[in-house]
Parts: C-alpha cells; sequence; structure tokens
C-alpha cells in the first residue's frame, strides 16, 4: 500500500516525496476533484493526503469521503500557511460525523 498527496505547493509536493508519498500538483478546483478521484479509484492507494487549501475549495467533496469511505484514507493536512486551528477543526470534524459538541 502507498500514500498519494494533493497539493497545491510545490514545496509541500517535494517534501511529501521524499517522504515516499507520490502525488499531484493541481490548483483548481476542478483539477482537484480529478486528482482525489484518481487516488481514492486506485487499488493500491492507502492514504491520501490533500492540502486545507485544495481541501477548502471542495469542501462538501472531501467531507462525505471522509465521512463515507473507509478505504484510501482521506487527511487533510496544513499546508505551508499553516492557519488552520486544529483543535476547531477536530472539534467541527467530530460534530459533523459523529455529532458530539466539544
Amino acid at each position: 500500500m502507498r500514500g498519494f498527496v494533493i497539493s497545491d505547493n510545490t514545496d509541500t509536493l517535494m517534501g511529501m516525496r521524499l517522504a515516499g508519498f507520490e502525488g499531484e500538483l493541481v490548483h483548481t478546483r476542478e483539477e482537484t476533484l480529478a486528482a482525489i478521484s484518481k487516488a481514492m479509484h486506485t487499488e493500491d492507494i492507502a492514504v491520501v493526503l490533500i492540502t486545507e487549501k485544495l481541501a477548502a475549495l471542495c469542501e462538501a467533496e472531501v467531507l462525505e469521503l471522509k465521512t463515507h469511505v473507509a478505504v484510501p484514507l482521506l487527511v487533510v493536512i496544513p499546508d505551508r500557511h499553516g492557519n488552520s486551528d486544529m483543535t476547531a477543526a477536530i472539534s467541527r470534524y467530530l460534530a459533523e460525523t459523529v455529532g458530539i459538541h466539544i
């Protein structure tokens, strides 16, 4: 099993490639959705990483995949801007998926 990264930043993509992930550089919503679809339908991919900025472009689709598809695991990662509040993100994710409000 292998990992795949979808990024809008060359530095993030290159760093993840050094860690053994294959990946794709995209910038638009359409390119992002195509890359997600490609990765999610490749049998030997176990983990798909996507940067926060791209996940925000297709938030509904990402949430749907995160909550209804077990394999591959779709994980949103901070990008070089790193402006996400992880506590708020985890709380929001729990509220949306399980109905637990923290």
